[in-house]
């Protein structure tokens, strides 16, 4: 059979799924307005008792709980001490604290979802908004209890498993190319070398020169360390859900290190346009102050565009998904479906956009900075 007869069958079928569905779900609702006609007669004395039932409804629905789906999806992109698995399921992770006594550590699982205080070795200690805090002899928090918190949380744990699949790639790759010398790539060597070419011929030569090959290790673990972690970031199940490129800490210690190696390695030139820059010397006292901010502003850039970029995808997606449960009925599941799946193919490209836009302008601002004077 043809295959695009196949893919025509398939889609026909899907058609029919949901018009069945959406049917189903309108002949549901047409009964249940059938239904609430057929019982609530016109008579007075059946209205006052159809006013006593609907103010007992009322009260049950002021009870249920209310749906907040600002509370939900800052959960989900926020850190975490215990890693979800599923349901009311989740992995405790260790908890490690430094406080005035000393050194404690423990299983987050003690806090049992934060419901229930620790009692540890100095302090007794509770989870409140995945915050640990000190407890008091009188039950309450101490706000003036010292506490570091070296804890590994879920956007460690994550960033863990990231770096774990990074080396078991490139130790496999490494080793295919010791037994493969001189012969084509195969299997997974032959997909990861496009994208070190693409790093090498398109990044790092264009914007560094010919001292490129001292800065290749920094740029491709930057860019595979960025598209991994985001790439887990859009699983929704272990070991994925993490929002590790969309935590502003992980980010600002990114382009902290960018920071770093490009003030490192900026020559004389590179440090003369600082502190003496070629314009007239009535402007030194504006232009200093503008290109000693600039050192601080590239950097800083960089670290905002990967954190915002992340963050916003992680929230459009579970708001879309949140449709859903604000609007209480299976009918908005199929749009609300279908642009989740746009979103999340969406993701997948910015997951690879976002890895090369911080590896070029990090090549970019190497490259400003190890730049000869002309």
């Amino acid at each position: 059979m043809d295959c695009n007869q196949v893919l025509v069958s398939k889609v026909k079928k899907v058609i029919v799924v949901f018009t069945l569905l959406i049917a189903f779900l309108s002949i549901k609702i047409d009964t249940f307005a059938q239904v609430d006609s057929a019982v609530i007669p016109v008579d007075s004395v059946v209205a006052e008792s159809a006013e006593a039932v609907s103010g007992q409804h009322g009260a049950v629905e002021h009870g249920k709980e209310k749906f907040e789906p600002t509370k939900v999806i800052m959960e989900h992109i926020a850190d975490s001490h215990m890693w979800h698995l599923w349901g009311h399921t989740s992995l405790p992770l260790p908890v490690i604290l430094y406080t005035n006594g000393g050194l404690e550590v423990f299983s987050s699982g003690n806090f049992h979802h934060g419901e229930h205080d620790y009692v540890g070795k100095y302090n007794t200690y509770r989870l409140e908004e995945d915050h640990i805090k000190v407890v008091g002899a009188d039950g309450k928090i101490d706000e003036e209890a010292s506490v570091l918190d070296f804890s590994i949380t879920k956007n460690v744990a994550a960033m863990f498993v990231a770096i774990l699949v990074i080396l078991i790639v490139f130790i496999s790759v490494a080793g295919a190319y010791k037994k493969r010398v001189g012969k084509s790539p195969k299997g997974l060597q032959s997909f990861i070398e496009p994208i070190i070419i693409f790093v090498r011929d398109d990044i790092a030569k264009p914007n560094i020169g010919h001292k490129y090959a001292k800065f290749m290790p920094y740029l491709l673990t930057t860019f595979f360390f960025i598209l991994f972690n985001n790439i887990f970031g859009l699983i929704p199940i272990f070991p994925g859900g993490a929002n590790v490129t969309g935590n502003i800490a992980l980010t600002f210690v990114m382009a902290l290190g960018t920071m770093i190696i490009v003030n490192i390695n900026g020559n004389k030139y590179y440090w003369k346009h600082i502190f003496k820059p070629d314009v007239p010397f009535w402007l030194y006292p504006i232009m200093i102050p503008v290109e000693l901010i600039g050192i601080i502003s590239k950097p800083f850039a960089l670290m905002i565009r990967l954190f915002a970029n992340i963050t916003a995808g992680h929230i459009i997606v579970l708001s879309l998904i949140s449709l859903i449960f604000i609007f209480e009925t299976l009918a908005i599941a199929p749009v609300s479906v279908a642009f989740v799946l746009f979103m999340d193919v969406l993701e997948l490209l910015v997951a690879f956009l976002q890895a090369f836009i911080f590896t070029l302008l990090t090549a970019l601002f190497i490259g400003m900075a190890v730049e000869e004077h002309h």
